[in-house]
């Protein structure tokens, strides 16, 4: 593939009515590329090199900018004349869709010379959530009934484990998939767009000899979903890339946005890339920003051939401007952050720049071992902080969330506050589905899901009950009423009463939100103390839960939200650690990107680790592993270490047992771009009072060192 560079803007950009235009406040503090991408299609400003109705694709590298020119384009579009409600703005979390209506905001009040609020756009979210929107809008036309409730991920596997139950799976001699990697294969199938087979060759080889059995559980989990009028999150792209494909509704959705605009498009996946471009065949009014770097989703099935082979997904061919200049990192870093992604086999040409100069290289700093690694940062982040870096601007980087185990006790033990992400998210907290599931159940009836959990609240009953009652249910519309006449047992017949009066006030509740919310909570607070032992922290969870659904317009909206897009974590898993208002970030690579620290840590910069000896089956996946550690280098601000312990100890290998085996050099970094990087080794032997290193010191490591070879 060609790689595609930026062209120069000519001097007609910088004079005239563009020159007095980019005087304008929010124009005026873009960089040259910044305003090319967000005058592109507007007035005469792409005359000089592209087609008017062309696509456009901003490269946005690391630190350049992204959001605010992203912002400043939907701004742009509306101060010369587009419609806000006819603006299509799709983001990969509700926060960042918020986010970027508020930046736009900003822009327009600036432009239009207005303190009020600016326009709003109707059409913002995730992907997942327009889809939802879109469906329940079509569900007539495309066999689906309007109420329909979403599963979130905890709630798909359940359903798949009883369909993995009836069809007896579940009893096989040799032990079938669980339920886990069995969503896992189902959801990677439907984004990829792959065969079953490949995706379990490619992802899931352990897997491959149930191919047959698989098909067979898939095919009963589809069917279970749509007697229960329930869709799961990787159904709501199926649903929409298939409504898309009808050439019909495609031209009538499409037709309702002028302007489509997508950020973190590196991370879509093939469903996605589909339902953009059917949705606008000709490429007119889209923009995507992204960053080929920084495509490391694939196992969510994200596609980074979406973003390299996106000039050619329309005709015109679209327009590609690079961002390149970087707001975030010293020079120095930049310098090494190139290096290693420049020896990617394929990629969009940049070399990222600032004006930040620094004399201090990223440090690449050999440990003896894991144990070494932990107090070697411990001890500078101490030194930091000392130094005037607060604990929050500090980071530590990994490849996998067990790689911070010994960081973990290492700061436990010096009384270090940290905050790991991520933690259990919100919605996986037991508390929490219990009480979403009453309000679903409500919802729709023949969701059995939130039936069966939702019943099993009642002190009394149990399974079989509450099966009897979903029974009883499926042959009958009326859900009050089949609650007042169903009998249970003895020992929950003082609560059935009150627990079916709930249900009938919200089956029977229009439009009194959140207050539906509310009388669940009430409800349930009753039961709360008799089900979980540390009920006051769950408590305090439910009251965010209040809080979240009041920004909410309708019950329909915040379910859909909530089961899309949950806030990150439970309140006693996330937040300060104690009463501690600083606090050191630890973070895996993948949730760590769009962030940025002034000092960042990256562990284990090893063969093994990075690149994971589990993600070397194929080029595809090596190149993904470099995208990752250069996506861990450009967090950092100011201060980079790269840390490469020498050994590590593995338990129970099954030839040789517990031992210690050693490690090399990440091979990202050979040695040609060894003098980017500042060489060093800890720890280092102190010296005495003549200047020359510690006899006795030394011969105390010496002594250590074959002390510990006894039990190798």
């Amino acid at each position: 593939m060609p790689e595609f560079r930026l062209r120069e803007p000519r001097p007609a950009f910088e004079s005239g009515r563009l020159a007095e235009e980019s005087l304008e406040p929010y124009l005026a503090d873009l960089n040259a590329q910044q305003r090319l991408a967000v005058r592109h299609g507007i007035g005469n400003a792409n005359a000089s090199d592209a087609p008017i109705g062309a696509a456009l694709l901003v490269i946005a590298g690391a630190g350049t900018g992204k959001t605010n020119t992203l912002a400043c384009r939907v701004a742009h579009l509306v101060r010369n004349g587009a419609d806000p409600q006819r603006i299509l703005l799709l983001t990969f979390s509700r926060r960042a869709a918020q986010e970027m209506e508020q930046r736009a905001g900003i822009f327009l009040a600036q432009a239009c010379g207005r303190r009020d609020a600016p326009p709003v756009l109707a059409w913002s979210g995730t992907f997942h959530s327009v889809g939802a929107r879109l469906l329940r809008e079509y569900a007539p036309r495309i066999g689906l009934h309007e109420s329909f409730t979403i599963l979130d991920r905890g709630d798909a596997e359940d359903l798949l484990a009883i369909v993995r139950h009836e069809r007896g799976f579940g009893t096989t001699k040799e032990r079938f998939p669980s339920k886990g990697t069995c969503v896992a294969i189902y959801s990677r199938a439907v984004n990829s767009g792959e065969a079953l087979h490949d995706v379990l060759v490619r992802a899931f080889p352990r897997c491959e000899p149930w191919e047959m059995q698989l098909r067979e559980l898939f095919e009963g989990y589809v069917a279970a979903k749509q007697s229960q009028n329930v869709l799961d999150f990787d159904d709501l792209l199926l649903y929409w890339s298939h409504m898309a494909a009808e050439p019909e509704l495609a031209r009538e959705i499409g037709a309702r946005f002028d302007h489509v605009l997508v950020d973190e498009y590196q991370d879509t996946n093939r469903l996605q890339a589909l339902i953009l471009a059917r949705l606008k065949p000709d490429g007119g009014g889209v923009t995507v920003v992204g960053d080929d770097a920084q495509s490391i989703y694939s196992f969510r099935a994200a596609a980074v051939r979406n973003i390299l082979d996106f000039p050619g997904t329309f005709s015109p061919a679209a327009r590609v401007v690079t961002l390149d200049r970087n707001y975030r990192s010293t020079a120095p870093i930049l310098a090494a952050s190139n290096a290693v992604i420049g020896l990617a086999r394929e990629r969009y040409a940049k070399n990222l720049w600032t004006d930040r100069a620094s004399s201090q290289r990223p440090l690449l700093v050999s440990v003896p071992d894991e144990a070494d690694q932990a107090r070697y940062v411990a001890e500078h982040v101490l030194e930091q902080r000392e130094n005037g870096v607060a604990l929050r601007s500090q980071a530590v980087l990994f490849r996998s969330s067990s790689h911070s185990a010994q960081l973990e006790l290492e700061l436990a033990r010096r009384d270090i506050p940290f905050v790991k992400y991520g933690g259990l998210r919100f919605l996986e907290a037991a508390h929490i589905k219990d009480a979403l599931s009453v309000l679903r159940w409500a919802d729709n009836p023949r969701n059995r899901m939130a039936g069966f959990r939702a019943t099993r609240l009642v002190p009394g009953v149990g399974p079989a009950t509450a099966t009897r009652l979903l029974d009883a249910l499926d042959s009958s519309n009326d859900i009050g009423a089949s609650l007042r006449d169903f009998e249970p047992p003895p020992a929950a017949t003082a609560q059935w009463k009150a627990f079916g009066q709930l249900v009938s006030a919200l089956r029977a509740s229009r439009g009194d939100w959140p207050a539906d919310l509310e009388r669940v909570v009430r409800w349930y607070e009753t039961h709360l103390h008799r089900l979980y032992d540390d009920a006051a922290i769950r408590e305090a969870d439910l009251l965010q839960l209040q809080h979240i659904a009041a920004t909410y317009p309708s019950r329909e909206r915040f379910l859909t939200e909530m089961a899309l897009d949950p806030p990150a974590a439970t309140s006693d898993e996330a937040g300060p650690p104690g009463r501690d208002d600083d606090y050191l970030i630890l973070s895996t690579i993948h949730s760590a990107k769009g962030q940025e620290w002034r000092s960042v840590h990256i562990l284990n910069v090893v063969d093994g680790c990075i690149p994971s000896d589990l993600s070397t089956g194929s080029s595809e996946d090596i190149e993904e592993e470099r995208r990752l550690l250069y996506v861990a280098m450009t967090r950092a601000k100011e201060d980079l270490h790269l840390i490469v312990p020498q050994r590590f100890f593995v338990k129970q290998q099954a030839a040789q047992g517990d031992r210690h085996v050693y490690a090399s050099l990440t091979r990202f970094i050979p040695n040609r771009l060894r003098s980017l990087f500042e060489a060093s080794t800890w720890p280092t032997a102190k010296p005495d009072d003549s200047g020359r290193a510690s006899d006795a010191k030394a011969a105390s490591v010496d002594l250590a060192a074959r002390i510990r070879a006894q039990w190798r």
